[in-house]
């Protein structure tokens, strides 16, 4: 009897490698989630430029001992507008978010912030959405946790509304606020 050539082994071999790897992606736990390589290590800087009339965000708001929330926005984007009023409630509840306005028209994003709410202690304007590409941003609105050392603790991509952002923001957010000033 005639062995069988490796050639002819090698499409069952590459169909059960394929097999197994299908198999290990349908068993992680969250397999939507993109990990960001900013969580553990510091928050990259923020742009310079500012929305007029609005205090512009610094990399000092970061690092000042207490949790901040980044959130990146835009008024082009429906899922953003959903989530300001879930913004202006932790903002009342004293939650410090600064917000960064991504690929936008300034005048727009000012008459926004005034005739809907400011739930943001200062806001970067990211026109050229280079702060967006620093920080691994994939689209608006995406939200980041920051200790108050600087570090990301975690990201959050889409609208911090509905069972998604109850599930897994809020309790990520809890455990950032629990763990103390610079934690």
């Amino acid at each position: 009897m005639a062995r069988p050539s490796l050639l002819m082994l090698l499409p069952p071999l590459l169909f059960a490698a394929l097999a197994a790897m299908f198999v290990w992606g349908m068993g992680r736990d969250r397999p939507d989630d993109l990990p960001s390589t900013f969580i553990g290590r510091q928050a990259p800087p923020f742009v310079a430029a500012s929305l007029p009339g609005i205090p512009g965000a610094s990399d000092a708001m970061l690092r000042s001992g207490e949790v901040t929330l980044v959130n990146f926005w835009a008024t082009w984007c429906p899922p953003c507008r959903a989530e300001h009023p879930k913004l202006l409630e932790m903002a009342g509840q004293g939650i410090r978010i600064i917000g960064v306005n991504i690929r936008d028209d300034d005048a727009k994003a000012v008459a926004y912030l005034a005739e809907q709410g400011n739930p943001f202690i200062a806001v970067a304007a990211d026109n050229s959405g280079r702060n967006a590409i620093d920080w691994g941003v994939t689209g608006a609105p995406e939200t980041f946790i920051v200790a108050g050392d600087g570090t990301v603790l975690y990201r959050f991509i889409g609208p911090l509304i509905g069972s998604d952002y109850e599930q897994r923001f809020v309790p990520e957010l809890q455990r950032a606020l629990k763990r103390g000033p610079g934690s």
